[in-house]
């Protein structure tokens, strides 16, 4: 798209306007100040540096570019410097696979953990020292196999891919596991938590719980062996695969190589777990924490245990003596009903005895009364069955105590004047409660 371009011009002074009169101030410059100005910055110090070595713009920008290089070259660098081994320094570059990638770049000491920054300052390094042109210029005689391991290290270690595969079979970053005679001389966590905190790596949950100290809570000490018994790993083996033959012609070799890649995986990765589980296997039979834990375990139980069985013999016990109580109130029972029927049976016996004395008191009344005639008249025989008869259906309707009153109002009474009218007495009193029938007893109402 063209740009347009417009034209904008001044204002037009309006007509008959002057300077020297119309013009008006609307301000005012200050006081200049007198100030010393000195020249600074880097392009001041690159025109002092040319003036001074008489050097013209390329000339200097070629010996600075040198300077830098060779200062970047001999920098200390202390994160990503160590002594390079010769024997690596010949190694073959088709042999990459066998090369210890973080050692070629000088990054030993930090290899899972290295930045992606430190990798790329380390290459930088490592190019600077060994590029074939700088060899080359300096009269060498030597190969370019180094700079090959050099470029393949950074190319895989730069590849989160193929570092992630690297990493998985990278047996210089393990950590063994202390040997008994080492772990005999104590410092248990100081041994284990590198050895833990270096799995540690493969996991795909992170954090990952530590293996902590001997002040660690039993939840923590659970949660820390139950995460790593139920280990989620990303860990492959595929940087140890067999090279595939990338023709393809020969399909039946590259499937044959695939499923011989794909069975050692899964036997490595089987290995690898099993590896896993015996390293935890170790580590908690020498934690001291567990073996704490399960004797407060069994410390715990047993009390249990006793408390249960000692309420369990409580209880039989309280079973027992409340068996016992009911027997015995049973038996309190038994023997107060017994002796309540016993009571009852003299009670019984006593009131039919004391029927029978007043019965005989009653008739004896009657006797010697001389069955109600005057004395020294004989009774006949009939006299004395009409006045038995009416007694007997008198004593008939009397109740116990009736018949006690009766007694003892008779009691000691022999004449007929006395005797006859308390019968009669008594007879009206039946006879009147409807108990006896008028006409029923006629002697003793006479």
């Amino acid at each position: 798209m063209a740009a347009a371009q417009v034209s904008l011009p001044l204002p037009v002074l309006p007509p008959g306007w002057q300077g020297d009169k119309d013009f008006k101030t609307v301000g005012s410059l200050s006081t200049p100040t007198q100030r010393n100005v000195e020249p600074v910055g880097p392009h001041f110090l690159a025109h002092a540096r040319r003036l001074r070595h008489r050097r013209t713009f390329s000339e200097d920008e070629r010996i600075e570019a040198q300077n830098r290089a060779k200062n970047v070259e001999n920098e200390s660098d202390e994160d990503i410097s160590e002594p390079e081994d010769p024997m690596m320094l010949s190694r073959d570059a088709k042999d990459w696979k066998g090369q210890d990638h973080y050692a070629v770049l000088g990054l030993s000491r930090y290899r899972w953990r290295a930045t992606e920054s430190q990798i790329k300052r380390a290459h930088r390094k490592k190019v600077l020292r060994h590029h074939p042109d700088k060899k080359a210029a300096a009269g060498s005689s030597e190969d370019d196999s180094f700079f090959k391991c050099i470029q393949k290290a950074t190319e895989i270690l730069l590849d989160p891919v193929k570092r992630r595969q690297f990493d998985s079979v990278d047996e210089a970053a393990d950590v063994d596991p202390p040997s008994k005679k080492q772990a005999q001389k104590g410092g248990f966590f100081k041994l284990w938590n590198p050895v833990f905190d270096s799995e540690a790596r493969f996991s795909k949950t992170q954090p990952v719980p530590r293996l902590g100290d001997e002040n660690s809570t039993k939840e923590e000490v659970n949660e820390f062996y139950n995460f790593w018994f139920n280990f989620d790993s990303w860990r492959s083996f595929e940087y140890q695969d067999e090279d595939v033959p990338d023709d393809n012609e020969n399909r039946d070799q590259k499937r044959h190589v695939e499923r011989k890649n794909n069975n050692a995986r899964r036997k490595k990765k089987t290995e690898d777990t099993a590896r896993l589980r015996a390293l935890l296997d170790e580590c908690m039979a020498g934690d001291d924490r567990i073996k704490k834990f399960r004797k407060e375990e069994r410390a715990n139980k047993d009390k249990k245990r006793l408390e249960r069985e000692a309420a369990e013999k409580q209880a039989l016990e309280d079973k027992k003596n409340a068996a016992e109580e009911q027997e015995r109130l049973r038996k309190k029972a038994e023997e107060a009903a017994k002796a309540e029927r016993a009571e009852g049976k003299k009670a019984k016996e006593a009131a039919k005895n004391a029927v029978k004395k007043n019965k005989r008191t009653l008739k004896a009344s009657i006797k010697d009364a001389n069955y109600l005639l005057p004395a020294g008249q004989d009774a006949p025989a009939k006299r004395v069955d009409e006045v038995l008869n009416d007694v007997d259906a008198v004593m008939a309707k009397l109740e116990p105590e009736e018949m006690a009153f009766l007694a003892s109002k008779l009691n000691g009474l022999k004449v007929a004047d006395a005797v006859a009218p308390i019968w009669k007495e008594e007879v009206s009193r039946l006879t009147g409660a409807g108990k006896l029938k008028e006409g029923e007893v006629r002697i003793l109402s006479a």
